[in-house]
């Protein structure tokens, strides 16, 4: 297993860390994670070289509320003797559940306690943006994370990301990070942080942890009849799993990447291929291929929307791009209900009114440089979301 530094830290990572988002279920339910089969998982990765595992205070719940999931506590139970002190933890500040500096604490015993440990290796802020982050510093988080530093509850701080690429550098800029996790994988280079975040936060010397490298397994098989025959035509024969994480890993700036994984033939496989990789590897012609998928696959956007975020603020509240984003993805990957359940995930955590929520003001349309008709567009991402 290679392993890379964690940016400033100093820790070297392996290169393939255990998200503990996607745990076997059982009987499709969330929150039913089917222990024996998960703990084997995670022991096999371990014993290959893992040594990054990745939670957050709402894994395995029954959705996005105040109730703690339960991968916090699986993984409590599963890493107690001698594999807790083999890897570095990570979970996550829930910034939806906290209204005072006094939550802050209050929150992390409760998952010191859940994870059955003295100390967090690694603790995110959970899914920063401007407003998040504006919130969080104003109730105290600098303080409550130079004081968890200092009496050793956590070892080193960061932040997740999920917001539009100007709020990312300010972010970076606003404490003296370790590291941050950021979404990325060959569609996603100009979403959120994106290439130039990931290009950022590395110069300032944080590490950069990648989530969603298969974009939530999206890129993974099946694959539309179009993808499949660009991956199929060419020479040099990889999976389309293979093709996206060793996209990840080709960056030397990369510290690790996570994969969320649900089965032992996604760990097994994901093992191998991580033992195998290199940064720097892809040549021009592998580039040139997946540059050809990337456009195949916007070839298949329904709404022209570029994020640009002329529609925002809208009165009602609804994040307009959010939602046509998942529109597209709904085509791009011929998959509704993933969409569906990310729609929802965003409507509970507030992140945006539901789009039948609409008024019909026509402001947004007044606004958008492209012309779309807004309007018809939510109508009809209410009829598939909702």
């Amino acid at each position: 297993m290679p392993y890379r530094s964690l940016g400033r830290s100093g820790e070297q990572v392996s290169i393939l860390g255990f998200g503990a988002m996607r745990l076997p279920v059982i009987d499709g339910g969330r929150e039913r994670i089917d222990v024996p089969l998960a703990t084997e998982m995670l022991y096999y990765a371990l014993d290959h070289g893992v040594n990054y595992v990745d939670t957050a205070f709402p894994y395995h719940g029954a959705s996005f509320d105040d109730t703690p999931g339960n991968s916090e506590g699986f993984l409590g139970d599963a890493l107690v003797g001698g594999y807790r002190d083999k890897v570095l933890l990570a979970t996550k500040l829930p910034h939806w559940r906290v209204k005072s500096r006094e939550d802050m604490d209050r929150i992390l015993a409760g998952q010191l306690e859940r994870l059955r440990t003295d100390r967090i290796d690694c603790y995110l802020l959970h899914g920063m943006g401007a407003e998040p982050w504006e919130k969080l510093a104003g109730l105290g988080v600098i303080d409550f994370l130079e004081a968890a530093k200092a009496d050793g509850r956590i070892r080193y701080a960061g932040f997740s990301y999920h917001d539009d690429p100007p709020a990312f550098a300010p972010l970076v800029d606003g404490y003296d990070w370790d590291f941050c996790q950021i979404q990325y994988n060959f569609l996603d280079v100009d979403f959120q942080a994106g290439a130039a975040g990931l290009a950022y936060a590395a110069e300032r010397g944080l590490g950069v942890v990648v989530m969603e490298p298969v974009k939530g397994g999206r890129l993974a098989p099946p694959l539309p009849e179009a993808i499949r025959a660009l991956w199929d035509g060419y020479p040099v024969k990889r999976s389309p799993v293979e093709w996206a994480l060793s996209f990840v890993w080709d960056d030397e700036r990369v510290s690790l990447l996570l994969s969320g994984m649900s089965t032992m033939e996604q760990v097994v496989a994901n093992a191998e291929l991580a033992s195998q990789a290199q940064a720097g590897s892809l040549t021009a012609a592998d580039r040139a291929v997946i540059e050809k998928v990337r456009e195949a696959y916007r070839a298949r956007t329904v709404v022209d929307c570029t994020s640009c975020r002329y529609c925002m603020p809208c009165p009602q509240d609804i994040d307009i791009p959010q939602i046509l984003s998942a529109v597209n993805n709904a085509s791009l990957f011929d998959d509704e209900e993933e969409e569906r359940r990310g729609y929802n995930i965003g409507v509970s955590l507030k992140q945006t009114a539901r789009a039948s929520e609409c008024s019909e003001c026509g402001q947004c349309e007044e606004a958008c440089p492209q012309h779309l008709e807004v309007i018809k567009e939510l109508a009809n991402a209410a009829r598939m979301f909702e």
